[in-house]
């Protein structure tokens, strides 16, 4: 039982977390790109504002919140109301619907696309810049392989792949990313069956000077020529054959390695750090906006540092 005279305190990883990233995102810019499709008040009950609204939903993403567990968390956690603004002794927390609501605004309008856009702009205008290197990579996200549901069949827009010897049903997340600063830069949402090397276009700026991704991209240099005429192909090259190991190759790709392998600390934070593993929807168009968004709170959360430096200056 809580008395509100406790004599011990500790501030949690939960609470160092929401003190970052609320000096860390770019909530004016994001509440600007989201207010001409709000709804303006009117004759019924006034909507909740943008940027509460907008802070709620984050907290879905980083904390992989259904609308029914954020609306469940906020009355729960302290830490969570103060970071969205709610006082439990003048108003309730936007209910489940609200949040359902507002996430299916920023779908409609595909404003998970310009986040990320607006946030990556934020970040150049910090100096934490897209350079010339970018790495290509792929990550399978899990959707519910059950026919137990109300049509009875699994996602028609989800497919099947095969990595090593297990079967993986779900979505692609391909993504380009900064060799240096490891932002996110670019970002496509496929089928699983959907070859990495088939993406490869889309996933260039068009500045590149360097290139680097796995064997899944081997052979694709004309493909990169075209994308980005002045890159060089740092992509891993076969080196298995069946009379043996090729190891001047193996060599070269093990070198190449320590450069693609910061394209792990991203996936990293998106299914580990924010448990982005499963598809909570239904179809391509919604797990791509939520991928879209995930991809931009990577991309703060990979460069918190240099910000909060910045705002602390």
């Amino acid at each position: 039982m809580m008395t509100g005279f406790e004599r011990y305190t500790k501030k949690t990883r939960r609470a160092i977390f929401l003190e970052e990233m609320e000096q860390v995102v770019p909530w004016r810019e994001l509440c600007a790109l989201i207010e001409p499709h709000y709804p303006k008040p009117g004759n019924g009950r006034p909507p909740v504002g943008v940027e509460r609204m907008l802070r709620i939903y984050f907290l879905q993403q980083w904390f992989n919140l259904s609308d029914p567990a954020v609306e469940e968390t906020l009355y729960d956690s302290a830490v969570m109301r103060q970071f969205v603004g709610i006082d439990l002794g003048h108003e309730p927390v936007p209910d489940e619907t609200t949040a359902c609501k507002f996430r299916h605004l920023l779908e409609e309008h595909q404003l998970g696309e310009q986040i990320l856009g607006t946030v990556n702009l934020h970040l150049q205008a910090q100096g934490v810049r897209i350079t010339t290197g970018t790495i290509v990579d792929a990550t399978i996200l899990h959707a519910p392989s059950s026919t137990k549901n109300r049509e009875q069949q699994r996602d028609p827009e989800m497919h099947q792949t095969k990595k090593g010897n297990q079967w993986y049903f779900g979505m692609k997340a391909h993504v380009g990313v900064d060799s240096k600063t490891k932002i996110i830069h670019t970002a496509v949402a496929t089928a699983a069956n959907v070859a990495d090397s088939t993406v490869l276009p889309d996933l260039l700026h068009g500045e590149e000077t360097r290139v680097w991704g796995d064997q899944a991209y081997k052979g694709q240099s004309h493909v990169i020529k075209e994308g980005a005429p002045g890159a060089q192909d740092h992509t891993h090259r076969r080196y298995r054959y069946k009379n043996g190991i090729d190891e001047p190759e193996r060599a070269k790709n093990r070198t190449k390695s320590s450069v693609r392998s910061k394209v792990e600390h991203v996936f990293q934070v998106m299914k580990l750090q924010f448990g982005f593993v499963k598809l909570r929807y239904r179809g391509l168009k919604k797990n791509a906006h939520r991928l879209f968004v995930t991809c931009a709170l990577v991309n703060l959360f990979l460069s918190r540092g240099k910000l909060l430096l910045r705002t602390n200056a």
